[in-house]
């Protein structure tokens, strides 16, 4: 579901259902992942539609798939070069990334290894870092 934080930033959450979101929310689980801001509302989001005679679920957005398809696999594959060209630190990434963020280190671009955690530590701590998926084993 589309979120917005009292600081009108905006991100994605997923739940089970619009009844968790509002429970999760009431016990303060919920929160923005740029500020960490607690007074998160839900957006408006394309309508899900039930065609008559089928079954089948279908979304406003689905009517083309094959553009946002394409579009996103354009988009990791333009992260995948930028990544290419930049300086790999390996398991340093996390305290590189720190260091560039407060100006201990040169800026520039790097990539490297970092658990889930350290992600979302360097996220809360406003470090921009965004995760990009690595080439294909066995594939050149």
């Amino acid at each position: 579901m589309d979120l917005c934080c009292a600081r009108e930033h905006r991100f994605e959450g997923w739940f089970a259902s619009a009844e968790q979101f509002e429970q999760q929310c009431a016990s303060g689980q919920v929160a923005c992942p740029s500020c960490s801001n607690q007074e998160i509302r839900r957006l408006p989001s394309a309508p899900s539609l039930v065609q008559r005679g089928s079954p089948q679920r279908a979304s406003a957005s689905d009517s083309q798939p094959d553009a946002s398809h394409g579009l996103l696999t354009q988009l990791i594959e333009t992260l995948k070069k930028q990544a290419e060209h930049a300086e790999d630190v390996g398991a340093r990434f996390p305290e590189e990334a720190r260091r560039i963020h407060h100006g201990d280190a040169e800026d520039r671009s790097i990539r490297g290894t970092a658990s889930a955690q350290d992600m979302r530590e360097l996220l809360e701590e406003g470090v921009s870092v965004l995760p990009v998926p690595g080439p294909k084993k066995g594939l050149h």
